[in-house]
């Protein structure tokens, strides 16, 4: 007969067993730190900063894992807040189970100053440039993703860039803010009539210029330099009607522009809260879209 110690211990292995696996777990969904995009004191646009910073967080695939691409990842939340979680870390990692870098930003919030949120979007497209060969990244393979209004800040990226700065004393703003590809989820895209109001009023304002309705509409800003798009967007979508997609599509083709447009038979605002077969398809697609498109394919391009 087995003694009550040795029952003991039998009873612990499982436990300790359980216990170590449930750590692990933990430790691989822990992001790495969130680091400050600013190196000091953020712009605000009109030559003026403030002490408030933005933060990214980095998530890299496995080294045997990874291609080279990277994706600047813009959660939603109308302008007001981020929806940090289904459409941040959880997209980091379900691109890094890709292959794919996903770095989270945590832009700043507007409150009626519109090029905050575009100014950190264009600093982290540069931060990870400029950090390229250390993250195994190749520089020509780097894009911007964006969720609602966060896609409303990642088109904007997408349509407002530049070459940088090469005499700028700060080495990341010598770099292009240029995304590579740009990749659109129940995106905010006009300023218009058929924007999402509650984004409109954070990012412009409650009375804003036309010109600057005009300016961040940008359906309106696209050019034969604009990078290739991927949009998807539910057609009962109620809180960001299916036209601000439908409309940024037509403006691309007009320009030639190679855009991939998935437009979905049903799941509302946040495809059925981020699960299902909408969701499930629209990732589907987008990873095929961006292997057919060269962004993915191995061995990765030299940064």
């Amino acid at each position: 007969m087995k003694s009550k110690n040795t029952d003991m211990r039998n009873l612990h292995i499982p436990l300790f067993t359980i216990v170590t696996l449930a750590l692990t777990a933990i430790a691989n969904l822990t992001p790495v730190k969130a680091e400050p995009l600013w190196p000091d004191h953020a712009p605000v646009g009109d030559g003026t900063f403030e002490a408030v910073n933005a933060n990214i967080t980095v998530h890299l695939p496995a080294p045997d894992k990874a291609n080279g691409a990277a994706v600047v990842i813009c959660p939603g939340g109308g302008y007001q807040r981020h929806v940090v979680g289904p459409e941040g870390h959880e997209i980091a990692r379900w691109l890094n189970s890709h292959g794919i870098a996903g770095i989270v930003l945590e832009y700043r919030m507007p409150q009626g100053r519109p090029f905050v949120p575009l100014l950190d979007a264009q600093r982290a497209i540069r931060y990870v440039r400029s950090r390229a060969a250390e993250w195994r990244i190749a520089s020509n393979r780097i894009g911007i993703m964006g969720f609602s209004a966060g896609g409303h800040l990642a088109s904007t990226a997408g349509t407002h860039f530049d070459d940088g700065d090469p005499k700028a004393a700060d080495p990341v703003a010598r770099v292009s803010c240029r995304p590579d590809f740009t990749l659109l989820v129940y995106p905010v895209v006009t300023m218009g009539e058929l924007t999402h109001g509650g984004s409109k009023k954070s990012l412009l304002g409650p009375d804003p210029k036309p010109e600057l309705v005009q300016l961040f509409s940008n359906e309106k800003q696209v050019t034969d330099k604009t990078p290739p798009m991927f949009l998807t967007h539910a057609i009962d979508d109620k809180a960001v009607p299916v036209e601000n997609s439908r409309q940024l599509v037509e403006a691309l083709k007009s320009r030639n522009i190679p855009v991939s447009y998935m437009e979905l038979p049903f799941g509302g605002h946040g495809l059925n809260h981020y699960q299902g077969p909408m969701w499930d398809a629209w990732q589907k697609q987008s990873i095929e879209w961006l292997a057919a498109q060269g962004f993915t394919s191995r061995p990765a391009l030299k940064p």
